[in-house]
């Protein structure tokens, strides 16, 4: 279900899918470049369907900033915008009638995994679990040791940079947090096989982490 999500001064163009009776939320936050059309994060947010998770596939940046984007590749890698805007959808979510009481869940992928972390350490009484998903938690800097929410850091065994960045990032978790190597899988997580790992882990964790 298409969506207009008001966040500060811009609204955000989104994708609902609600299955009946949902047990969760789980908001995305895309990679650099990327989109809510990313056939990975919709292949993932199928699976959560399944799983009785609503998710919400939404562009954080608009189509204005995407062109500007293309071009210098600045807005990208700006996390405190990412996570900031992503901070605005969880409050949008807590005032939605189908979505508003349940508990929600961020899954993040590259630099979206940064701004979803930052995000969660400053919505800590309603982000209650996030995945990563070959992500830089790394570049979420001192907001790591105020994330509260269980934390699932899923990396390729071949990523080998990557893994590293997540290992120095685990050391600042301060709550729950795993690193789970996926092998064989490089940073798209391309190889047969590996997606519907992610996906399966990342739906496991959210329906054990999010409860009413």
């Amino acid at each position: 279900m298409p969506a207009t999500i008001p966040v500060a001064d811009v609204e955000l163009l989104a994708d609902l899918l609600v299955p009946v009776e949902p047990v969760g939320v789980v908001l995305f936050a895309h990679g650099s470049g990327s989109s809510r059309h990313s056939p990975r994060n919709v292949a993932v947010a199928h699976t959560l369907n399944d799983r009785a998770l609503a998710t919400v596939l939404v562009d954080l940046l608009t189509p204005e900033e995407e062109r500007v984007d293309e071009r210098t590749a600045e807005l990208r890698f700006d996390i405190g915008l990412l996570a900031g805007r992503l901070a605005g959808i969880v409050d949008w979510l807590a005032t939605d009638p189908t979505l508003g009481g349940l508990p929600v869940g961020l899954f993040g992928a590259s630099t979206g995994a940064a701004g979803a972390l930052v995000a969660a350490a400053a919505r800590p009484e309603r982000v209650r679990a996030v995945v990563s998903r070959g992500g830089r938690p790394d570049l979420a800097g001192e907001a790591l040791a105020r994330v509260r929410a269980p934390s699932l850091l899923l990396v390729g065994g071949r990523d080998e940079q990557v893994i590293g960045l997540n290992e120095s990032a685990m050391t600042s978790l301060d709550g729950v947090a795993e690193l789970r190597v996926v092998p064989g899988a490089t940073h798209l997580f391309e190889e047969p096989g590996t997606l519907e790992q992610v996906a399966d882990e990342a739906g496991t964790w959210f329906t054990t982490h999010l409860r009413r």
